[in-house]
């Protein structure tokens, strides 16, 4: 049998070698990093409806980006989008 959620759960626990409370409570889950007060916050209803997946989804795609830009008018090879997403990610020619 389980018990209800009716007031905030708080556990230590390690990500990265780094300390994190999480609190688990009846509106949702707060992860804050150990002595700060601000943190992650997800709500039931945002991770049910998925809304949290479609955010990180959202916010992935964005942060990564395409690699290589759109080849320009008479750069049939590409090869100019290429060389700048090579500069922009540090990597030598391969």
């Amino acid at each position: 049998m389980t018990a209800k959620l009716n007031a905030p759960l708080k556990r230590e626990l390690l990500i990265g070698g780094k300390p994190y409370t999480l609190t688990t409570s009846p509106e949702g889950l707060n992860l804050v990093p150990k002595g700060r007060r601000k943190g992650y916050r997800l709500s039931w209803e945002a991770l049910v409806s998925g809304d949290a997946a479609l955010a990180t989804a959202l916010a992935a795609s964005v942060q990564n980006g395409p690699l290589d830009a759109a080849p320009r008018e008479g750069d049939s090879t590409g090869e100019r989008g290429a060389r700048s997403a090579r500069r922009r990610h540090g990597s030598a020619s391969h």
